[in-house]
């Protein structure tokens, strides 16, 4: 079997992989590149083979980097199935459509521009459209199951415990007496809401993420009071809090945070904004989704009638009229809004209003690749650019990485050394070049696995 890489070798965004043998070609994953301008080029290079000829898409969850290419796949002629889990294609069906809006918004920004130049309109990557066209090809499957595809493959969806719907993808290869597993993206043990990752016992190949493959998160028991203390200390300044999120899986997280915070504090004076469309859907979805997916923790609060992801003083803004009086409130807030990397989406407009205020904070509780507005401003920039303005940064800034979704260093190792056997190869994906060569340094050396960073583009025969 021969697997070429075609994203998120040696960075952390486009995830893509290509497996073909004689009789059947399978992708993992068709995600969407994000950062700087040189990076999203890659959104429109071809697939080294026909997209016609690909039997089977395997999705492992629903965030963008993960799944934002499908539409764009769909519209160039893939005509196979697409292999999720049940709450992966329900994610999928409200984000795919909102990122092709954003394609759509991005691409008339852009044309309006080029036209004043006398250049000619700028196609959006894909359309709303092609989105709600893509869903057609998913087929939901249950974790723990193994499904045949063929003579040669059969596969298997286990619970990575990243966001609802997570899955690690085990692969048999009957022709080659060979196993692969893809880890997808691996969430921390013991995060709200969500079960934890499960443990496979043994594989030939293994290609694991390493996003936070060279550091150690905060402890989460201080996490609560790190929020709150943000929230008491800006408040007393007359400040607001603003919260950069992505819409599924960290939003639903924190309001789980939130609502222990401010209910373990008889805090009911506190407003929280959730101002995401995308949010509010992937919130019904994950209470819809509650006896599947929830942890033990999660199932006990419900059956106390407490709702883990709804509080005194919370409220949803579903309009962009809604999200625009935010703007001028009389009384300091929090408000959570996506897109978690601030390159997109409602969080730039509080930015825009907030960034400047000395007063005012932004707390960053997720990953933020490198060319994000968000990694500018976490690295300290003084003066960012937002709708073409130049925007001072005054707002104290904070990160607390504990909300991060995938798992640190040690829960990666952790996970790895489960396998009961050594692989014949680990590849380390999903990881900027040095954090990714870091991960593979430290398996070599502690786990004594022969892990190799693969580049963008290149080819292996398995």
């Amino acid at each position: 079997m021969k697997v070429t890489f075609l994203g998120a070798a040696r960075m952390v965004t486009g995830s893509c992989y290509l497996l073909e043998n004689k009789n059947i070609k399978v992708l993992v994953d068709c995600g969407m590149f994000q950062g700087g301008k040189e990076e999203e080029k890659n959104n429109f290079m071809d697939l080294p083979v026909s997209l016609s000829d690909i039997d089977y898409l395997l999705l492992t969850h629903a965030h963008i980097d993960h799944s934002g290419r499908i539409p764009l796949l769909c519209k160039r002629g893939f005509k196979g199935k697409i292999l999720s889990t049940k709450a992966t294609a329900d994610l999928c069906s409200i984000m795919l459509p909102d990122s092709a809006h954003i394609q759509e918004m991005e691409a008339e920004w852009a044309t309006r521009k080029a036209m004043r130049a006398g250049r000619p309109p700028v196609e959006p990557l894909y359309t709303i459209a092609d989105a709600e066209y893509a869903m057609q090809f998913f087929e939901p499957v249950p974790y723990n199951d193994i499904i045949r595809l063929n003579d040669d493959i059969s596969v298997r969806f286990q619970d990575a415990g990243h966001i609802l719907g997570s899955a690690i993808i085990e692969i048999w290869n009957a022709e080659d007496d060979i196993k692969l597993v893809f880890s997808g993206d691996l969430g921390n043990r013991n995060q709200p809401i969500i079960k934890d990752p499960s443990f496979i016992d043994d594989a030939d190949y293994i290609f694991v993420e390493s996003t936070y493959g060279d550091r150690l998160h905060q402890d989460k028991s201080y996490r609560a009071h790190m929020l709150w203390d943000i929230i008491q200390d800006t408040f007393g300044k007359g400040g607001n809090v603003i919260i950069p999120a992505f819409a599924i899986g960290r939003t639903q997280e924190l309001l789980y945070e939130l609502n222990t915070v401010i209910e373990g504090n008889n805090a009911e004076n506190i407003s929280v904004y959730i101002d995401s469309p995308l949010a509010i859907k992937a919130t019904e979805i994950f209470k819809r989704d509650v006896h599947e997916y929830y942890d033990s923790d999660a199932l006990k609060l419900l059956s106390n009638r407490d709702d883990p992801l709804d509080f005194p003083g919370l409220a949803f803004t579903l309009t962009a009229e809604e999200s625009k009086q935010l703007n001028f409130l009389n009384h300091s807030a929090v408000i959570i809004a996506a897109s978690g990397m601030c390159d997109a989406g409602r969080i730039r407009h509080h930015l825009k209003h907030n960034l400047w205020r000395p007063e005012s904070s932004v707390v960053f509780i997720g990953y933020q690749a490198a060319g994000t507005l968000g990694r500018r401003i976490l690295d300290g920039a003084k003066m960012v650019k937002i709708f073409g303005e130049d925007i001072a940064v005054k707002a104290r800034i904070y990160s607390i990485d504990s909300f991060s979704a995938h798992a640190d260093k040690n829960g990666l190792i952790d996970w790895m050394r489960h396998f009961k056997n050594k692989p014949k190869q680990v590849f380390v994906i999903h990881g900027e070049d040095d954090v990714a060569s870091a991960f593979a340094a430290t398996l070599n050396s502690e786990l004594d696995m022969h892990a190799t960073v693969p580049y963008l583009g290149q080819a292996y025969e398995l």
